[in-house]
C-alpha cells in the first residue's frame, strides 16, 4: 500500500471521528491507533515512523486485503493474534533502537 494513500485515509478517518464525536481522542501526537485480534479487538497506539518499517507494511496489506478501507469498528484493523501483533511491534522497536 502507498504510505501516501493510507496517510490520506487515515486523516480523512481522523477528520470524521473528530467531528461526529464529542469524546477527546487520547492519541499522542505522531502516534496513531490500531484495533487487532480475532475475535475481541484491543487498541494500541503506534509510532507513525513505523508505518515505513517492511514488517508494518506487510499488516497494513494484510488488513487491506482482509477488511478494505472500512470495518465495524471504524478504525484500521489487524486480522491477527495480539500476540503476533506484539511480536511484530518488539521486532520493530528493537530495530529502530539499534
Amino acid at each position: 500500500m502507498d504510505l501516501h494513500k493510507f496517510s490520506r485515509i487515515m486523516y480523512k478517518h481522523a477528520i470524521g471521528r473528530h467531528i461526529s464525536s464529542s469524546v477527546v481522542i487520547d492519541v499522542p501526537k505522531g502516534h496513531f491507533c490500531v484495533y487487532v485480534g480475532e475475535h475481541r479487538m484491543k487498541r494500541f497506539t503506534v509510532p507513525l515512523s513505523y508505518l515505513k518499517h517492511p514488517l508494518f507494511q506487510t499488516l497494513l496489506n494484510l488488513a487491506e486485503e482482509e477488511f478494505g478501507y472500512t470495518h465495524p469498528t471504524g478504525g484500521l484493523t489487524f486480522p491477527c493474534k495480539e500476540e503476533t501483533f506484539m511480536e511484530i511491534i518488539d521486532n520493530i522497536r528493537l530495530e529502530v533502537v539499534c
